[in-house]
C-alpha cells in the first residue's frame, strides 16, 4: 500500500475527471481561465450571489494528475475539493480551483515531463492570485492548498499578498525525507533500497542519474528527475515559517499519506498558526476508520460527505481574518 501511495503521489501526468452536478442554489458556477503566456490554465469559479465584494479562496490541488475537483485517474474520483468549494460558497466565500499544467483541461499547457518544474506551479498560483486581486467582485484573497498544494500555497502566498493561508494535509518534512521513510517501510530488497537512497541523494544535490533499476523506474525515471530536483530543494516547514499572514493547519488523524507529526512540525515552524486536528479524517477529507479497505474506497466515492469540522473550521478562520478579527492559537484543535 505504501508503494501504491508513493506511486500515486509521484505520477505526474494524466487526465482527471470533471464530475457534473448542480451547484448550491445561492451561488453561481462559472468557468474561469488564465492566460499564462505559455499556455492557458482552466478552472472553476464558485461565486456567492452578493451586492458587495466577497472573500475568495484560491484552491490548489495536490500532487500528480489530481484535477481541480480533487480527482485523480489513479486514485479515483472523490470530488473533495469541489465539495469544499461549495461549502465555502454557502458561507458567502467565493473560490477558484484550477487544473494545473498538464492536467485535465489544462493538459495542453503542460510541457514534456522532462521540462516540468515545481517552481512553475508556484508561478502559476501567483498569477491566479494576481488575477483574483484585480477582480472587483472579490475582496481579500486567501490561498488554500491540499497535500503538495499546501507547499505551493505557502510559497505563493507572500508573492500574492494573500490575507491568509490554509494548509490541509500538508507535509512538514522535505520530500526527500518522506521518500526515504516510505521506501524503507515498503521493505524493498536491500540492494534496491540502497540504490533508491543514492538516487534521492543525487537529486537533492541537483544531479540527475540515468542508471535507474527497472523496479525503480516508476518513481525515479530519468524524465521525472528534473521535476524531482526542483521539488526536493524546498523545505515545506521553512516555507510555512516565512509566512507573515495568518495561517491555519488542518490535518486528519486517519490520513494514511500525511502524518499528524507533519502538522505539528508546521505548527512548530510558525507558532502563531492555528492547528486543527480532525479526529478520524483521512487524506481525502472524509471521516473513515483506519481500515485499509474503507480508506481505499473513500478515495473513489464522490457521494461520501466531507468531514463537517473541516468546512466549519475553514469558514470560521476565513471569516474572522476577512473581518480583521484575531484568530489566535486559542482556537487550536487537539
Amino acid at each position: 500500500m505504501m508503494l501504491r501511495i508513493l506511486i500515486l503521489a509521484l505520477t505526474l501526468f494524466g487526465f482527471g475527471t470533471q464530475a457534473l452536478a448542480a451547484p448550491p442554489s445561492n451561488v453561481l458556477l462559472r468557468p474561469i481561465e488564465l492566460d499564462t503566456g505559455s499556455g492557458t490554465l482552466y478552472g472553476s469559479l464558485v461565486l456567492p450571489k452578493s451586492d458587495k465584494p466577497v472573500p475568495v479562496v484560491l484552491i490548489i490541488a495536490g500532487s500528480g494528475p489530481t484535477d481541480r475537483d480533487g480527482n485523480n485517474p489513479i486514485g479515483g474520483r472523490n470530488d473533495a475539493l469541489k465539495k469544499l468549494a461549495w461549502r465555502l460558497a454557502q458561507s458567502n466565500i467565493a473560490s477558484v480551483r484550477f487544473d494545473k499544467r498538464g492536467i485535465a483541461q489544462s493538459q495542453p499547457a503542460g510541457p514534456d515531463e522532462q521540462k516540468l518544474n515545481f517552481d512553475q506551479y508556484v508561478s502559476d498560483a501567483v498569477a491566479w492570485g494576481e488575477k483574483l486581486k484585480s477582480d472587483p467582485r472579490f475582496g481579500k484573497v486567501f490561498v488554500l492548498g491540499h497535500s503538495e498544494g499546501a507547499m505551493i500555497a505557502s510559497l505563493a502566498a507572500p508573492q500574492i499578498g494573500a490575507a491568509g493561508v490554509v494548509s490541509i494535509a500538508g507535509t512538514g518534512r522535505p520530500v526527500g525525507v518522506l521518500l526515504r521513510e516510505q521506501l524503507q517501510r515498503n521493505h524493498l530488497p536491500p540492494a534496491l533500497l540502497k540504490r533508491s537512497f543514492e538516487l534521492i541523494s543525487s537529486l537533492e544535490a541537483g544531479k540527475t542519474d540515468d542508471k535507474v533499476p527497472k523496479d525503480l523506474q516508476v518513481i525515479f525515471r530519468p524524465s521525472v528527475q528534473p521535476y524531482m530536483i526542483s521539488l526536493l530543494r524546498h523545505d515545506p516547514a521553512a516555507a510555512f515559517a516565512a509566512l507573515k499572514m495568518p495561517a491555519m493547519i488542518i490535518q486528519g488523524t486517519h490520513d494514511i499519506q500525511v502524518e499528524v507529526k507533519d502538522a505539528r512540525l508546521l505548527k512548530a515552524a510558525k507558532p502563531d498558526a492555528v492547528l486543527t486536528l480532525i479526529n478520524g479524517m483521512n487524506h481525502v477529507m472524509r471521516i473513515v476508520p483506519m481500515d485499509m479497505k474503507r480508506q481505499v474506497q473513500s478515495y473513489n466515492d464522490p457521494n461520501q460527505r466531507l468531514a463537517g469540522e473541516l468546512g466549519d473550521r475553514t469558514v470560521r478562520f476565513i471569516t474572522k481574518v476577512n473581518a480583521g478579527q484575531p484568530y489566535s492559537t486559542a482556537h487550536n484543535g487537539r
